[in-house]
């Protein structure tokens, strides 16, 4: 089921909450069978209200409503907030809920950080949009991000994952066969899209699918001939993806990563800074966003493939989260999102120069990127020891008083 290509799908980017939201909305509004949500952030603010609204609305039309949430994401959604929800009949449940030590939560890492939308089976949303008002361009702070809506076959796919994510997020190797089985026959019953996209849904788990959307970038990149562009927020990948964009851009490759310029966490900068001077000598030009937040997960590769969704080029994306991306082969799709990078250069984006240091600098920038690059490059195996192997969905419940 994972990484499956499909052809005849039609996607449709869209660019942070503006078009998003109402478009979401929308598809739940019009929902006459079934929703199944997974959000990694769902806040009691203006945005996170709407949703709750529309989902409501949906399960008293009398439609399955399943929703969830990640425990560390979203900690602190009150008995005001999910009782109309629960009394209305939607499943409401939480990735592994934080737990506390003395009040602070401590279970950080290995999180649910699915952004899924699929309604009715014919309309799936994937990308790096979460459900808070900060994703919405006229906050100061608000995040700039992208979701595609998809429909045509590729649906079908990722309604069967959602649905094995009701219960268990992580099903057992065993379990594939049955859902294989079932995704062919709604494959089969779902119509392509005319001369629609060759697409493939791609997560990475735990288990059985540790590196996917790691080695669909890296393939991508190998075989790229003429330009790569990446916008990432957290960016910092293992040193194999480093090797693969060094070697792209000495072999003639023009190589662009957009990367945060105005982070909403100071210390995202300073860290992909370790790697500017890396990058650069090697030909890979670096943009840094500075009108807002950067919280994108795109790359368009030779205007022919390109890929949205939530796995950021870290090592908690690539070696400890659950994570979603769709990727795409097709040259409108590729040609929309990257022209819409594209302006973000030429527009929003200041570049790096290559810095100059005298010897002793020089010096002291090799020995600390040597020593934060191979740290970071063994946190998930060092991380994993610290986590619960058994990850949990729980229903959530409110006590009746």
């Amino acid at each position: 089921m994972n990484s499956r290509w499909v052809p005849g799908n039609r996607f449709e980017l869209l660019c942070c909450g503006e078009a998003y939201y109402p478009r979401v909305f929308a598809a739940i509004e019009a929902a006459e069978h079934e929703v199944l949500l997974e959000t990694f952030i769902w806040f009691d603010d203006p945005v996170g209200r709407q949703l709750r609204a529309a989902l409501l609305r949906a399960a008293e039309r009398g439609a399955q409503v399943h929703v969830l949430i990640d425990g560390w994401g979203s900690p602190d959604l009150g008995e005001a907030f999910t009782r109309p929800l629960l009394d209305a009949g939607v499943q409401l449940r939480a990735f592994e809920p934080a737990r506390r030590l003395f009040g602070t939560r401590i279970n950080m890492l290995g999180r649910m950080h699915h952004k899924l939308v699929v309604v009715d089976g014919r309309v799936a949303f994937v990308g790096g949009i979460n459900y808070s008002r900060d994703h919405l361009t006229d906050d100061p702070m608000g995040k700039l991000d992208y979701t595609v809506a998809i429909e045509g076959p590729l649906v079908s796919q990722i309604q069967a994952f959602c649905r094995t994510n009701i219960h268990r997020p992580q099903p057992a190797r065993t379990q594939w066969l049955r859902h294989w089985m079932r995704l062919r026959r709604q494959a089969r019953a779902a119509a392509p899209v005319d001369d629609g996209a060759m697409a493939a849904f791609v997560t990475r788990d735990n288990r059985a699918h540790r590196n996917d959307i790691e080695r669909h970038y890296r393939a991508a990149i190998r075989s790229a001939r003429e330009r790569i562009v990446i916008a990432n927020a957290y960016f910092f990948p293992g040193w194999r993806l480093l090797r693969d964009l060094r070697r792209a851009a000495r072999r003639g490759v023009q190589v662009d990563l957009i990367l945060q310029g105005q982070p909403d966490m100071p210390w995202v900068r300073r860290t992909s800074m370790l790697l500017y001077e890396h990058l650069l000598r090697a030909g890979v030009h670096i943009h840094e966003y500075m009108e807002r937040p950067l919280h994108a997960k795109v790359a368009v590769i030779d205007g022919q493939w390109a890929t949205v969704g939530s796995s950021n080029l870290d090592p908690t994306s690539l070696s400890l989260n659950l994570e979603a991306n769709v990727v795409v082969r097709d040259q409108a799709f590729a040609r929309t999102l990257g022209e819409a990078l594209d302006a973000l250069i030429a527009h929003q984006c200041e570049p790096v120069r290559l810095p100059t240091p005298g010897r002793l600098r020089s010096a002291w920038i090799g020995v600390r990127s040597f020593f934060v690059f191979h740290a970071l490059r063994r946190f998930p195996r060092w991380a994993r020891w610290w986590q619960d192997p058994a990850a949990r969905v729980v229903p959530l419940r409110v006590e009746t008083t």
